[in-house]
């Protein structure tokens, strides 16, 4: 295996290590991956998994025979056209949360190398003592890549589908479980705007008092929130390839831009501690 966890731009916590390799070890597969660029944080991941580290691309491919791509959705395609200039002829499973035609057109890229492609994508956190991670496959080979993981402690579906259905599924799934956060963050800053913030969680105890909790939560989601930002455009593009109206992913994707501040804050702040950020000041 190469796991290739890049990040284009910005350099991020890979809980890839934990969602891909790890599992993947379990197996007894050796996975590879690259080191250069990356924070100490990265290394220090990485180590602890028991990455074998490759000293450069061509390398890292040509001791494998599987790429897992696992990365924020506006690098999927550079970390392609890497691997596919690289003459890479494996297996090369994309997890990326990208749109539907992204997904194909990373196809269209590994495919032009030689290689086997399989969209994929990810359901859920990592895998944790006692609870299982989930990913689901589509395409031609998406059997092959499942039966890669057997035996480990990701379950992974693959669907009776054409590449692009894995990733149409994702962005159907993160659309509800992001989208609704993100949501939820507007509407109490609105609320905090206009000076209702106290009548509208008034109304909420007595209708919907799963809401006040869920404003209260401690959450890792803000601390996340720069890495959805090109998930939620890929979503927005989603919906509008589909026929319907995208704005809501977009307005998403404009909230996680204004909640970047909170890059990797450990603090678990909770919505009613970020809904400030998400307006916008004169």
């Amino acid at each position: 295996f190469f796991f290739q966890a890049e990040d284009g731009i910005r350099d991020t916590s890979v809980t890839g290590v934990q969602t891909c390799a790890l599992p993947i070890f379990a197996t007894g597969h050796r996975v590879h991956c690259m080191l250069a660029g990356r924070s100490p944080a990265t290394r220090e991941r990485a180590t602890r998994a028991g990455l074998s580290v490759a000293e450069d691309l061509p390398s890292a491919l040509a001791a494998s025979g599987v790429v897992l791509s696992i990365c924020p959705p506006h690098a999927a395609v550079e970390v392609a056209q890497s691997v596919a200039a690289c003459g890479f002829r494996g297996l090369y499973i994309d997890g990326n949360a990208i749109s539907p035609a992204t997904a194909r057109a990373v196809g269209a890229i590994v495919e032009g190398s030689g290689a086997r492609f399989v969209d994929g994508g990810i359901f859920g956190g990592p895998p944790t003592p006692g609870k299982r991670g989930r990913m689901q496959f589509s395409g031609a080979a998406a059997a092959d890549a499942a039966r890669l993981f057997a035996g480990s402690v990701v379950d992974v579906v693959a669907m009776n589908a054409p590449a692009g259905a894995a990733s149409a599924l994702k962005a159907c799934y993160a659309a509800w479980t992001k989208g609704t956060w993100l949501h939820l963050t507007a509407i109490l800053a609105l609320a905090q705007q206009e000076g209702v913030e106290a009548s509208l969680r008034e109304e909420w105890s007595h209708a919907y008092p799963e809401l006040l909790k869920q404003l209260s939560a401690p959450s890792l989601n803000p601390a996340k929130a720069w890495r959805w930002l090109a998930e939620m455009e890929e979503i927005a593009a989603t919906f509008e390839a589909a026929g319907l109206p995208g704005g809501t992913a977009a307005a998403g994707a404009e909230l996680c831009r204004r909640l970047e501040r909170f890059k990797d804050d450990a603090s678990r702040p909770s919505i009613e501690q970020v809904a400030p950020a998400a307006r916008r000041r004169p």
